[in-house]
């Protein structure tokens, strides 16, 4: 979904509605009352649109869902939603947080509840008739955006709120929630002229149909393109794989051939451990050329439109590019400070990379029967001889202490150790869920055995669903109103195994697995008051899941957890020692090939977009940069979905390395501490400084409480094996 929306509120919305009416006695209220309540029962009969029930205080009703609904279920959600908008624009009372922003955060529940629907059949379920409905709803979407975004009459109420509130400050929450709303408004051309709103209204529609055509181009080629081996072409490859793409092939109508689909769990694996160097190459261009085909899926058109589109629409506010406009309200505040922040780091990742391909080369002079010299599609393949030869680490003999039902055992130990919270599995079929494979579990506090909420998980990849690993909330937790428990999930593309084998995952899907629960149990802890301060900052909402991967190799997590999907015995210690040692084993290419995406992004919105050229722009801005040759960006501008299928990450994606300058300072805050990682001490300091407030206070703020100093981009250094500055930079 796109983060353009501006939805607003949790609760009910037609009881907002009665309350607001009730103030007011206009012949003109009273009609748009009757409407609201004749639309709202309509509503009733959409199952879409239908109040959440059952156990847990409400689910939603996956088991219910159905296509036919979904249209009919947006329109109306959205037209119930502007009716309680115009409500409250139109109260003719003087503007009080109690009735413009606290109405606003009551408003809107039943379209939430569709976007919920919309959200799965977006990521998990995704079809062509899907597709064909998203495309229509796009720009009716952003449509109805621009009406509350635009509305002049509730900018100035809400600008009255906050006028009023610098004067007089609100509570801490409230005042919070002003600042907020009033900012979101405001960066969303709320102060333009009539005709400027409706250039920027007209440019998001354009935009939002953009968003939609270029990550369904992405997923079809994801899911056309798909490389099938026979068996003569299996050569080094595991056999854990081997079983998994003969399934894939078999599901997909080639019985007796092997699949390697074109996602990163399948790609990633089959670079490591395949002999068949042409065969490497054909795999790795697949996948590097997503959306860069030159054909009907083709992206750089759409994303020569996008920036072009970004670039007029901030424009009209008087911002001289979009990275200026989108950083504002970020912890980096501006592109420069970004800029400087990956540019400290940037030499030091490629002249890691110049030593480990002089590493590869030599194994590869060495053992290869013909001389080669290191391509990209050979760095994964000789970076895991260079592993072995270097450390005696082998990567598939770690898989087999990485087995998915131990892992997450794992996951909830950690929760358990640091969040106080206990995994419950639920009774199969107590919930509705969308996907058979779907598993659900209720969280509990350990000590009060107080309901916290549920946490599904998705584990598996398929057709319809997009690359990659997430979390999402579909009901976040708040005291406004009564008490909301909290609806988590985390959604992974592991490779679905033969029948009776076990998942094993490679140590990277392993640390990613954390990584998105950590944004779990980001939702989980929550204690705020307003549905608002559920939102985030994008170069700090990383922090918390990247913090998370640090648990995995902790003792107590290794020695519980990591088994033998055999014998059940627990990691070797030697074999500890090996991972532990390799640790900054390969980080020159782990850092540029993410550092690249993230220079680029930030540099595509500072060039003027005028004739841009996406590819050429690509390939000069690398070689400016000094791009080693045997690297490639983790994400191409044509599949950059984190930039392009949605404004969430674009000029933010450098928010991973500003996030994990944190998580390393902080990490240093528990090795410090007497109980290591498992100190009760710092871990209470991280729920009520760092989860639980989620955006109730600016984070630099939480930070400082939670560490006593701004973080250091020393730890960072030293994390990754790289030198350290001799001055201390601070963020």
């Amino acid at each position: 979904m796109t983060n353009k929306i501006l939805r607003t509120g949790k609760v009910t919305g037609l009881a907002a509605v009665l309350a607001l009416a009730s103030c007011t006695s206009t012949t003109t209220q009273q009609s748009q009352q009757n409407t609201t309540a004749m639309e709202q029962k309509k509503a009733e009969t959409n199952p879409l649109l239908k109040e959440w029930t059952g156990p847990y205080g409400g689910v939603p009703a996956f088991d219910k869902m159905s296509l036919a609904d979904l249209k009919p279920a947006m329109e109306k959600g959205m037209a119930l939603n502007l009716a309680e908008i115009e409500a409250i624009a139109n109260n003719p009372a003087p503007a009080t947080f109690e009735n413009t922003i606290e109405a606003m955060e009551r408003a809107g529940e039943e379209l939430n509840r569709a976007f919920t629907y919309y959200g799965i059949w977006s990521s998990n379920v995704s079809s062509p008739e899907f597709r064909a409905i998203q495309a229509e709803m796009a720009p009716k979407i952003s449509e109805f955006s621009s009406k509350i975004s635009q509305n002049e009459k509730l900018f100035q109420r809400i600008k009255t709120v906050y006028d009023n509130a610098q004067k007089n400050p609100l509570p801490a929450d409230q005042q919070r929630v002003v600042q907020l709303v009033y900012e979101n408004f405001a960066m969303e051309g709320a102060d333009l002229s009539p005709e400027a709103k409706k250039r920027y209204a007209e440019i998001n529609k354009e935009l939002s149909s953009l968003y939609t055509a270029f990550g369904n181009n992405t997923l079809a080629d994801e899911e056309n393109y798909v490389t099938y081996l026979t068996k003569d072409q299996l050569k080094g490859l595991p056999e854990s794989f081997v079983k998994s793409a003969a399934k894939a092939a078999a599901d997909r109508g080639q019985e007796g051939k092997y699949a390697v689909l074109n996602t990163r769990s399948s790609m990633d694996q089959f670079l490591t451990y395949s002999d068949e160097r042409a065969l490497r190459e054909k795999v790795w261009n697949t996948y590097y050329s997503r959306g860069d085909n030159g054909d009907a899926t083709d992206n750089n058109q759409n994303i020569a439109k996008i920036l072009k589109l970004r670039n007029e629409r901030v424009k009209l506010m008087g911002y001289d590019n979009y990275a200026e406009w989108r950083l504002q309200n970020r912890m980096a505040k501006n592109p420069e400070n970004a800029m400087a922040l990956m540019n400290a780091v940037w030499p030091a990742a490629i002249a890691r990379v110049k030593e480990e391909v002089a590493d590869m080369q030599k194994v590869a002079n060495a053992t290869s029967k013909t001389k080669i010299t290191i391509a990209p599609w050979d760095y994964r393949y000789y970076a895991e001889k260079v592993r072995k030869q270097k450390y005696d680490l082998n990567s598939d003999e770690v898989k087999q202490y990485l087995e998915l039902g131990n892992l997450t055992q794992a996951m909830f130990f950690t929760a358990g150790e640091l969040f106080n919270f206990k995994f419950t599995p639920v009774e199969e079929g107590k919930v509705p869920v969308f996907q058979e494979d779907v598993k659900v579990w209720e969280v509990t506090d350990k000590t009060t055995g107080e309901h916290i909420g549920l946490w599904y998980l998705d584990p598996f990849a398929r057709q319809g669903k997009r690359s990659g690993a997430w979390a999402t909330t579909y009901r976040a937790h708040t005291t406004f109103d009564g008490k909301k428990t909290v609806l988590a999930s985390n959604n992974s593309n592991f490779v679905k195994p033969a029948p009776g084998e076990p998942v094993l995952v490679s140590w990277d899907d392993a640390t990613t697995f954390f990584h998105e629960f950590g944004h779990a149990l980001h939702f989980l802890s929550a204690n705020v008051k307003y549905p608002t301060l559920n939102s985030g900052v994008r170069d700090y909402t990383e922090f918390q899941s990247q913090l998370l991967e640090r648990w995995l190799s902790t003792d107590k997590v290794i020695n519980q957890f990591l088994k033998h999907h055999e014998t059940g015995k627990p990691m070797p210690a030697d074999l500890v020692a090996k991972i532990k040692k390799a640790a900054t084993f390969n980080q020159g290419f782990e850092t540029t090939e993410y550092l690249a995406s993230a220079i680029m992004d930030m540099k595509l919105h500072l060039a003027d977009p005028n004739g841009l050229d996406p590819d050429k722009f690509e390939r000069e801005t690398l070689a400016a940069m000094k791009m080693p040759k045997e690297v490639v960006m983790r994400h191409r501008t044509p599949h950059f979905g984190h930039v392009f299928s949605g404004e969430g990450y674009a000029t933010g994606y450098y928010g991973y390395l500003w996030a994990d300058v944190l998580t390393s300072d902080a990490s240093e805050a528990f090795e410090e501490a007497p109980g290591g990682f498992y100190d009760k001490e710092v871990a209470a300091k991280l729920v009520k400084y760092l989860f639980a407030p989620r955006n109730s206070m600016d984070p630099a703020e939480a930070y400082r409480l939670f560490r006593g100093r701004d973080a250091k981009i020393d730890a960072l250094m030293r994390d990754r094996g790289f030198p350290v500055p001799s001055e201390s930079s601070k963020k």
